[in-house]
């Protein structure tokens, strides 16, 4: 080079021109604890701040791309940047991405409102819902950590970039889900991680495809939720049981992986097989018994025990409780076996007859009282029942309790006895005699006789006779004249005298009149004749009906039917 092209390159060089906001190549002429310092070929230096070069070696004498941001600050230096320098060529090279779909590598900052920080080169924006397939929950266990992000948008003006992990996982996930549906078929075992848990089932994650596990093929036994044998992120080796490439659905199963213990449960378990097994679950109507691994029996709350009355299993069983019980049934469709505990013992209800014969006096305490009879103790855990209308031969009884009293101690006739039903009925009235059958010797029409009203009903009075029998009075017997209400002649306890008028055996009841008290052969011929015409077929329908009526209060009316 000639002298004069030499001095014609020296003065372009120091006199060229500088524009500010352009980027230059500079040269570090001094390292300075705070500053370096940064020739570019202008009359002055600039100085950069050390953390501009923070995690870089440097040296006097290398050259660095920095942005002339200032010709002359007040000092009369140069202002430069490094650092705005990179993030101008970054972020030419982040729209240049942007624009190609392709990915960026970037390092997560820290937290912010929203999301994440992430340096690409330039500072980015990465939302919350953006940082994986599932939202995490502490986005801070992610700051610190390099990843590749795709970038979704770019705002040159504000030069703001947002960017997405969860796209280039799903695009990922996507791949490999589509080359593990190709590859995969039924019967292959395969390793996933439990990604969620629902009430039916949990999803395993299998190489970016998502299969169901379902609760049915987890286990051979009864499993009351699913979270009782997996928990998220769990590995698990699971057998494929159905590939559906169209819909991308997998299905997946544990137990296939092991024999089935329900094939030859018969022979191992024949009807009346003695078993032990362990109280896994409490209901209100039964227990399940576990007698191996994948089996279990039911107990229903009515084979627990011939005699003692149990409402709910937990009153007599815990759980994990060890217990014996006899094999009742199987339904190996269903996966279903029955148990008894009751079945270990003999049962009492079998030798009862043999107890009881019929006929026989048993003594016991009344237990219970319900409207329609009584329960006598008999024995341990066995009551016999006392029909309310065996209670008397002669008596309407609304409740057994006008006559007995819980606690108290009777003596009872065994009636009947019926094994399968578990239940005995037992008599007191056929303690006696009925003295229905010989009432002819006690009462004949014309018979005078005295007694004590015991019930008023609004078509006439009962009367208390001897032996504990009731005869009526209908209210057209009370007097001569029209009676308008009974209670206007006679009230209960009232001490009266009245005239037999009708004995009739099969209907047991007698017919009883006041004015008649006084007539004489043929006056009482004719009223029992009037009274024969209340039959049965019309309003008078017996002694029974009649102290339903006055038990009732009805104003049901006994009169004559008209022929």
């Amino acid at each position: 080079m000639t002298a004069t092209a030499e001095l014609e390159t020296l003065i372009d060089s120091k006199f060229r021109s500088f524009e500010e906001g352009a980027v230059v190549n500079g040269t570090i002429i001094a390292i300075k604890p705070q500053v370096i310092l940064v020739d570019i070929g202008y009359k002055s230096e600039g100085a950069i701040p050390v953390a501009e070069f923070e995690d870089e070696e440097i040296e006097v004498g290398d050259e660095v791309e920095v942005l002339l941001m200032k010709l002359e600050n007040d000092e009369g230096m140069v202002v430069l940047s490094k650092e705005k320098a990179a993030h101008r060529k970054n972020w030419e090279k982040i729209v240049e991405v942007y624009h190609d779909g392709g990915l960026v590598k970037g390092k997560i900052k820290g937290a912010v409102k929203g999301g994440l920080m992430v340096n690409v080169g330039v500072e980015a924006f990465l939302p919350g819902s953006q940082v994986d397939i599932i939202p995490p929950k502490d986005l801070n266990e992610y700051i610190g950590k390099v990843y590749e992000f795709k970038i979704v948008k770019v705002n040159d003006d504000r030069k703001n970039i947002v960017i997405s992990r969860r796209e280039v996982i799903e695009s990922e996930r996507a791949e490999m889900r589509q080359k593990f549906l190709q590859s995969v078929k039924v019967g292959d075992r395969v390793e996933g991680q439990v990604k969620n848990i629902t009430d039916f089932g949990a999803f395993v994650d299998l190489q970016g495809m998502d299969g169901l596990l379902h609760v049915t093929d987890m286990s051979w036994g009864r499993i009351s939720h699913p979270s009782a044998l997996v928990h998220i992120g769990q590995t698990l080796e699971v057998l494929i049981l159905d590939v559906d490439r169209e819909k991308e659905r997998v299905s997946l199963g544990i137990k296939q992986m092991e024999d089935n213990p329900w094939e030859d449960i018969e022979g191992r378990y024949p009807i009346g097989t003695e078993v032990t097994g362990k109280v896994t679950k409490l209901l209100p109507y039964g227990a399940f018994i576990e007698m191996e691994s994948g089996v279990e029996g039911l107990v229903h709350v009515s084979e627990l025990s011939w005699v003692k009355r149990i409402n709910r299993p937990s009153d007599v069983l815990e759980l994990d409780q060890e217990i014996k019980a006899v094999v009742l049934g199987i339904s190996i469709e269903e996966q279903k076996i029955s148990l008894g505990v009751r079945q270990l013992e003999a049962n009492p209800w079998e030798e009862l007859e043999a107890k009881y014969p019929i006929g026989t006096l048993v003594k016991g305490e009344v237990r219970n009282l319900t409207a329609y009879g009584a329960f006598i103790g008999m024995e341990e855990g066995i009551d016999g029942m006392i029909h309310v209308s065996d209670l008397s031969w002669t008596r309407k009884i609304n409740h057994p309790s006008e006559i007995i009293k819980k606690g108290d101690e009777v003596e009872a006739i065994v009636l009947s006895i019926d094994k399968e039903n578990q239940r005995v009925s037992l008599g007191v009235k056929q303690l006696e005699g009925d003295p229905w059958s010989e009432i002819e010797n006690s009462f004949k029409v014309g018979d005078l006789v005295k007694g004590a009203v015991a019930k008023i009903a609004s078509f006439g009075a009962f009367v208390n006779l001897e032996n504990d029998i009731d005869g009526l009075i209908h209210i057209s017997q009370l007097a001569e004249g029209h009676v308008e209400k009974v209670k206007d002649v006679i009230k209960v306890g009232d001490e009266i005298e009245a005239r037999v008028i009708k004995v009739d055996k099969v209907e047991r009841r007698i017919g009883l009149s006041i004015k008649a008290v006084n007539y004489d052969p043929d006056q009482l011929q004719k009223e029992s004749a009037s009274f024969e015409t209340l039959r049965p077929s019309g309003d008078l329908v017996g002694l029974e009906h009649a102290f339903n009526l006055a038990s009732s209060g009805s104003s049901e009316e006994w009169s004559p039917s008209e022929d």
